[in-house]
C-alpha cells in the first residue's frame, strides 16, 4: 500500500485530505507541522510527502529539503494557497508537483494517482 506523510497545519484541511486519500486506498499519516514530520521521514518509509508550504516552525520547503536528504526515494508534492510561495517552492524543488488551494479533492487524488502510475510505468520499461 502506498504510504503518504501529510504535513498540514490547518486541522480541518488535514482531516479532509486524509479522509479523501484513505478512501482512495492510500495509507496516510497526518501531522500538523514540519517539525513533527521530519523525524517520521527518518524513522519510517513513505512513498509521498504531501506538505503545505506555509506552516509554523518548519515550512514545507525546508521539510522537502530534509526529505530529500534523509529519504531521497520519497516523492514530494506541495499544497499552498499563496501563489508567491508556490513560485519559491517551484524554484527550490523543480521536480515537485504544486497544487494551489483551493483545489477539488478529486484533483488531488488524480495527481497522486498520476505520480505513482508514472513510477509504475517506469518500472515496467
Amino acid at each position: 500500500m502506498t504510504r503518504i506523510l501529510l504535513a498540514e497545519d490547518d486541522q480541518a484541511m488535514r482531516e479532509y485530505l486524509s479522509r479523501a486519500l484513505e478512501r482512495s486506498g492510500y495509507e496516510v499519516i497526518a501531522v500538523d507541522r514540519g517539525t513533527a514530520a521530519a523525524p517520521l521521514l527518518e524513522q519510517e518509509h513513505f512513498d509521498l510527502l504531501l506538505t503545505d508550504i506555509v506552516m509554523p516552525e518548519m515550512d514545507g520547503i525546508e521539510l522537502a529539503r530534509h526529505c530529500n536528504r534523509v529519504s531521497p526515494g520519497t516523492e514530494v508534492m506541495f499544497i499552498t494557497g499563496f501563489s508567491g510561495v508556490a513560485l519559491r517552492a517551484s524554484a527550490s524543488m523543480p521536480s515537485a508537483k504544486i497544487l494551489s488551494k483551493p483545489f477539488h479533492l478529486k484533483d488531488l487524488v488524480l495527481e497522486v494517482e498520476r505520480l505513482f502510475a508514472k513510477e509504475s510505468f517506469g518500472e515496467l520499461k
